[in-house]
């Protein structure tokens, strides 16, 4: 497997801003009302638009947004001065102080080891701290299916060879049984969001953001051939996904969450 770390463009990522925050706002959503968290976490807070909304939300408590990518933190940082940005690991991270919340928005997907993960994160909750996750279930999708078989063809395909992209999650009862140990009032629910995509190749720009990251670092020294497997992707991918006659492009895409309360 590759060590490379992908390289992200906030500006790609925030193209579909709207689209994707979504489902951030409906597991914020999900918070109770009367949450009075001192300790705040966001893993994976990526440009920092919802560590930003907690620290509105809650003044008076401590706010962590913590990134892998310094590209996202920069915009992060242009954001609110009252959050702590940091640049760090999920793999590894352990706050010095129990947290009140930890949310991890599409983050933990590019993690192995789920079971072993979630234990962590709870762990690393206060008596009465929330975990709130929320996860694509991306790696069943067509799209997705689509950029793997790509991927394996082609000339690119030995420069692509063991670049890790993300896995399927764990069934929604191997996180139950994950949780249930450590926490009670365990809530996990799937949605599947039709997402309306305007502009040309609009299932591949959407991809470019996101899913795409591994691949493109992996090519990036070489323009040519990266430009030659995305034009070999984006013609499967208007194939599945065609533009419709009043210019939109429908993309399903499923996602799971979870919030979870320590004991």
């Amino acid at each position: 497997m590759s060590d490379a770390s992908p390289m992200w463009d906030p500006r790609q990522y925030n193209r579909f801003e709207a689209q994707r925050d979504r489902a951030a706002l409906d597991l914020l959503v999900r918070l109770p009302e009367d949450l009075d968290p001192a300790e705040i976490w966001d893993l994976g807070c990526g440009t920092g638009q919802h560590a930003a909304l907690l620290k509105r939300r809650h003044p008076n408590a401590q706010v962590h947004g913590m990134d892998s990518s310094t590209a996202m933190l920069d915009q992060a940082h242009a954001l609110s001065t009252e959050v702590d940005w940091s640049v760090g690991d999920i793999a590894t991270w352990t706050p010095e102080r129990p947290a009140d919340l930890i949310l991890a928005n599409a983050s933990l997907q590019w993690l192995p080891d789920h079971a072993d993960l979630f234990v962590h994160l709870a762990e690393a909750l206060a008596a009465g701290g929330l975990l709130a996750v929320q996860m694509p279930m991306a790696w069943e999708t067509r799209h997705h299916a689509l950029m793997r078989e790509t991927a394996a063809e082609g000339a690119w395909a030995s420069l692509l060879a063991g670049v890790d992209t993300i896995a399927p999650l764990l069934p929604a009862e191997a996180y139950y049984e994950a949780l249930s140990p450590l926490c009670d009032h365990i809530d996990i629910w799937a949605t599947t969001y039709l997402h309306v995509l305007t502009g040309k190749d609009a299932v591949l720009e959407w991809m470019k953001g996101t899913a795409l990251r591994p691949y493109l670092t992996a090519l990036a020294s070489d323009p040519p051939m990266q430009e030659a497997f995305l034009k070999a992707l984006g013609e499967r991918l208007s194939s599945a996904f065609p533009r419709r006659a009043d210019g939109a492009t429908l993309l399903p895409f499923p996602r799971l969450f979870l919030v979870a309360q320590r004991r």
